[in-house]
């Protein structure tokens, strides 16, 4: 007599924990998609909304003299393609909107909140790819001081004095001091080229060299000359000149007293 087992209509425990687990990992796995999903279009819409308002602010202050589509005009040149840390530059040192033509711009107050300057670099950007705003951790001085100084003195010292205390160019045109000048202005104006710099892609100088440069600044910035008074940090004409006007004019003036008390 063959015995059969009996079936009691209950399930294995495990089935119940296998079934608890894929309900998890399917409940998990939508979760995720639609957290992403959601996440990805608040910022699409905050970009394309950021993109909109720098629109706007384009058009009611650049568009006279770059265009309504900053095609550029006689007036002023093409913007499409100079990308997001021109405008940021540019605008953020207040030498845009220009006030006036001249040899080139200005630097004046900023006319521009820091958000407003930053919705007009994206909607630039956004009309042809370019150089962006740099990452923090280029900018915040982090390098080495010591090769930023040697890259400062081989490819900028001829215009910017050793010093950053900048110096005069030709037909009336300048190259700026740098002492007050922030780290990121700095590695746009590295890979922009305004006025007359030359523009220093990442091919010239790397990323990391331009961080050392911006170090370097940073340095003489917060720490003065120990030597005393600067003179301007201008070299040896403005210290001949000094030794001349005052070292000669002291000698003159002892001269003229031991004369006049001889007398």
């Amino acid at each position: 007599m063959t015995s059969s087992k009996r079936r009691t209509g209950r399930r294995s425990p495990l089935a119940t924990v296998a079934l608890l687990a894929l309900g998890l990992v399917f409940t998990g796995g939508a979760y995720a998609a639609f957290s992403t999903g959601t996440a990805q279009a608040e910022v699409e819409a905050t970009s394309q909304q950021t993109i909109e308002e720098g629109k706007k602010l384009f058009q009611a202050n650049c568009a006279t003299c770059h265009g309504l589509d900053a095609q550029g005009t006689e007036a002023g040149p093409s913007l499409v393609g100079v990308g997001a840390a021109a405008v940021d530059f540019q605008v953020g040192t207040g030498r845009m909107p220009m006030q006036m033509q001249g040899p080139q711009a200005e630097q004046k107050p900023v006319q521009f909140t820091d958000e407003q300057t930053k919705q007009l670099a994206y909607y630039v950007a956004s009309l042809g790819p370019g150089p962006d705003i740099p990452a923090d951790h280029l900018v915040n001085g982090g390098g080495d001081a010591a090769n930023g100084a040697e890259l400062f003195r081989i490819n900028c010292a001829m215009c910017h004095n050793v010093a950053g205390a900048g110096g005069a160019l030709t037909e009336g045109k300048y190259a700026p001091a740098l002492n007050d000048v922030s780290g990121v202005h700095i590695y746009e104006a590295m890979v922009t080229g305004p006025q007359n710099m030359p523009v220093f892609n990442d091919l010239n100088i790397t990323p990391e060299d331009k961080r050392d440069i911006i170090t370097y600044l940073q340095y003489i910035q917060d720490n003065r000359s120990p030597g005393g008074f600067e003179l301007g940090s201008l070299g040896p004409v403005s210290e001949g000149l000094f030794i001349w006007i005052f070292g000669l004019g002291t000698i003159v003036a002892i001269t003229v007293w031991i004369t006049a008390k001889s007398n």
